[in-house]
C-alpha cells in the first residue's frame, strides 16, 4: 500500500482546510511554510531539551536531523518542547519528589500541543529517565503514528584507570563519610565521571528504557544504542523523521504496535539486562494508556521466566557503550527471541515484526558483554517481585550482582528519606538491620523519590551486602545492594509499611519472592486502628494536585482512567 492519508482523515485539516480556515493558515505562512507544505501532513517534533544536565543537551541538535528526515518524505515537520526532571541532580534532596511527577506532565503536555495546534504524527525525543516513558505513554494515548528516539548515552569516565559512572561519585560521598576516600580523590572522581553528554551510562533507568522503546516497537532497531556523542545518531534521527511518515502512509498506529505481547517483550528485555526495578512502574503505565492490564505482578511473571544475560553496570562490569559495541539491544532482543523468550511475530514501527528485524542479527562470541540464552548469568531476571503480608500489592528489587537472595533482620524505621540519610551519613546503623523508609510513595512523598543517596552511601561505607532497605518509594537504576522498592499499599493510605515498629523482624527472599514481617495479624490490625493519615508539607501547587489522583505503585502510579475508559481516540478526530 503507497498511497497517503488524505486530509480529510487527518488531525490536520481543522487547522489547514476550506476557507473557514484562512486565518490559521495566516499563522503558518507568518512562519515560512509554504502552501504545499501546509496542505502536507503536520508532524510534531517533541523533545526534553534542557540545560538541566547531560542527558537532554544534545536532543535540540538531534531534532534538527529528525525534521530533515520528515521533510524528506513529504511531512512539514513542527518542533516543540516539554520539560525534563533530571534525577541525577534532583537525587537526594526535596527535588526529587518532582520526578516521577514529571513523567505525567509531559505526557499531558506532549497530548495538550498535539491536541491544541492539530498535529498528525509524532516523533519525540528523550534522555532523562522519565521523559522516556512520558513520550512513550503521550504516544499510545493519542494513538497517532508515531516513532520514539533515544538521546543516547553518556560515555564512561575514567578515574585511577577504572572505568566509572555517576553512580560511582554518589557512592564515593559514602566512602568519603567512612573515612575511605579523601577530598582530593572525591573531587577527581566529580571531575572525571561525566566526560559527555548522554544520559547515565549503566543499565540504569534510561538505559533501561532506551532497551524498552526498541523490545516494545516504538524505536528503530539499533537507535538506542550508540552514545550521545556519535555522529551515527544522526543517521538514526533521520530515518526516524522518515519512518514515521511511513506509518501515516501505511496507517499503523502505536496501539497496534504496543499490544499485551510487546509489553511482555519489553519486560523480558528489562529482566535479560538486569535493568532498573523502574520499569516495573514505567511498563504498567504505558498498559494503562492502550487499556491494557499489566500491572507489577504481571511484569513479575515475565521477569521470573526470563533469563538474565546481560553483565551490565551497576549489578555488573560493564556500561552501555560496552552494550553497542558487543551488538546493543537487537543482540540482547536476538538472543532472547532464539531461546524463544520473546514473541517475534510483534509489529513494530518499521512496518515489519520483530522477527523479520532480527533476521540476520547474531550473537558475537568475541564479547562477554552478552551471554547466550542457554549459559545465562542466570537462570531468572535480573529484577524480581515480592509480595506478601508487607507488600499485598507487590515490591520490587533488583537481584542482579547479588550475592545473598535472603535477608531477615530487625526494622530500624524512618519516615522521610532525610532522616534515613542522616542516620547513614552517620553510619547510625547495624550490620543485619533492615532500613525502612516509608511516607515517600506516590500520594505519601508526595511524587514517590528515589533513595539513590542512600543506597549509594551505604554501598560506599562498604555495607552494601550487609543491610536491606525497604520502601514505599523508588530507586534509581543505579541503585545496588538488597534495596526493596514499591512497597504497596503504601504508608500513607495505611498500607503494612506504616505499622511496623522498631525491632520487628524483616525477612526479604527473593528465591521464592517474599516479603514478610514477622508480627501477626492482629496485632497489625490493632496498630492499624491507632494509625492517622498524615498530612504531606505538600498542600498547595503541581505535587499537591499530584496527590490527590495519583493511584498505586502496583498499577504505574498513573493519575487518569486510561486507554479503557476512552470514548474516542485522538487520532479519530
Amino acid at each position: 500500500m503507497t498511497k497517503t492519508y488524505g486530509k480529510s482523515r487527518l488531525p490536520s485539516r481543522h487547522v489547514t482546510e476550506g476557507p473557514e480556515r484562512a486565518p490559521h493558515r495566516s499563522y503558518l505562512y507568518a512562519m515560512g511554510i509554504t502552501e504545499a507544505g501546509i496542505h502536507a501532513p503536520l508532524i510534531g517534533v517533541a523533545t526534553t531539551w534542557n540545560e538541566a544536565a547531560p542527558c537532554n543537551i544534545t536532543l535540540a541538535r538531534q531534532a534538527q536531523v529528525v525534521k530533515k528526515g520528515v521533510s524528506a518524505a513529504g511531512g512539514t515537520p513542527r518542533e516543540f518542547t516539554t520539560i525534563t526532571v533530571t534525577d541525577g541532580i534532583a537525587m537526594g534532596h526535596q527535588g526529587m519528589k518532582s520526578s516521577l511527577v514529571s513523567r505525567e506532565v509531559i505526557a499531558d503536555s506532549v497530548e495538550l500541543t498535539m491536541r491544541g495546534h492539530s498535529y498528525d504524527a509524532l516523533v519525540g525525543l528523550a534522555g532523562c529517565d522519565k521523559s522516556l516513558p512520558g513520550l512513550m505513554m503521550a504516544m499510545v494515548r493519542l494513538n497517532v503514528p508515531s516513532v520514539f528516539i533515544y538521546g543516547g548515552s553518556i560515555l564512561p569516565g575514567k578515574f585511577k584507570g577504572k572505568e566509572v559512572t555517576v553512580v560511582d561519585v554518589f557512592e564515593g560521598v559514602g566512602k568519603h563519610s567512612a573515612g575511605q576516600m579523601s577530598d582530593e580523590d572525591l573531587l577527581e572522581l566529580e571531575k572525571a565521571a561525566c566526560p559527555s553528554a548522554g544520559s547515565c551510562g549503566g543499565q540504569f533507568t534510561a538505559n533501561t528504557m532506551a532497551c524498552v522503546s526498541e523490545a516494545i516497537g516504538l524505536a528503530l532497531p539499533g537507535s538506542a544504542g550508540a552514545p550521545a556523542p556519535y555522529e551515527s545518531r544522526d543517521g538514526f534521527a533521520f530515518e526516524s523523521g522518515r519512518a514515521v511518515m511511513e506509518l501515516l502512509k501505511h496507517k499503523i498506529r502505536p496501539r497496534d504496535i504496543v499490544t499485551r505481547k510487546a509489553l511482555e517483550n519489553a519486560a523480558a528485555v528489562v529482566a535479560a539486562t538486569g535493568g532498573s526495578t523502574n520499569g516495573a512502574l514505567h511498563l504498567p503505565a504505558i498498559a494503562h494508556e492502550c487499556g491494557i492490564d499489566f500491572d507489577i505482578h504481571a511484569v513479575g511473571e515475565i521477569f521470573k521466566r526470563t533469563p538474565y544475560l546481560a553483565d551490565l553496570m551497576p549489578g555488573g562490569k560493564y556500561t552501555a557503550k560496552d552494550m553497542y559495541e558487543a551488538g546493543g539491544v537487537e543482540a540482547i532482543m536476538k538472543t532472547l527471541l532464539d531461546g524463544g523468550y520473546l514473541h517475534g511475530e510483534c509489529m513494530t514501527v518499521t512496518g515489519k515484526t520483530i522477527a523479520e528485524n532480527l533476521a540476520k542479527v547474531k550473537l558475537r562470541s568475541n564479547q562477554d558483554v552478552i551471554y547466550p540464552y542457554d549459559k545465562p548469568i542466570r537462570s531468572e531476571g535480573g529484577v524480581v517481585v515480592l509480595k506478601g503480608n508487607l507488600a499485598p500489592e507487590g515490591a520490587i528489587v533488583k537481584v542482579a550482582g547479588l550475592k545473598q537472595l535472603v535477608f531477615s533482620g530487625p526494622a530500624r524505621c524512618f519516615d522521610s528519606e532525610e532522616a534515613c540519610f542522616a542516620a547513614v551519613d552517620k553510619k547510625d546503623y547495624k550490620k543485619g538491620d533492615v532500613l525502612v523508609i516509608r511516607y515517600e510513595g506516590p500520594k505519601g512523598g508526595p511524587g514517590m523519590r528515589e533513595m539513590l543517596s542512600t543506597t549509594a552511601a551505604i554501598y560506599g561505607q562498604g555495607n552494601g551486602e550487609h543491610v536491606a532497605l525497604i520502601t514505599d518509594g523508588r530507586f534509581s537504576g543505579g541503585t545496588r545492594g538488597f534495596c526493596v522498592g514499591h512497597v504497596g499499599p503504601e504508608a500513607a493510605v495505611g498500607g503494612p509499611i506504616g505499622l511496623i515498629k522498631n525491632g520487628d523482624i524483616i525477612t526479604i527472599d527473593a528465591n521464592k519472592q517474599t516479603i514478610h514481617v514477622d508480627v501477626p495479624q492482629t496485632e497489625l490490625d490493632k496498630r492499624r486502628q491507632a494509625w492517622s493519615q498524615r498530612k504531606t508539607d505538600y498542600q498547595s501547587g503541581a505535587l499537591w494536585k499530584y496527590a490527590q489522583g495519583v493511584g498505586s505503585a502496583e498499577k504505574g502510579a498513573v493519575t487518569h482512567p486510561g486507554g479503557a475508559s476512552e470514548t474516542h481516540s485522538y487520532a479519530d478526530i
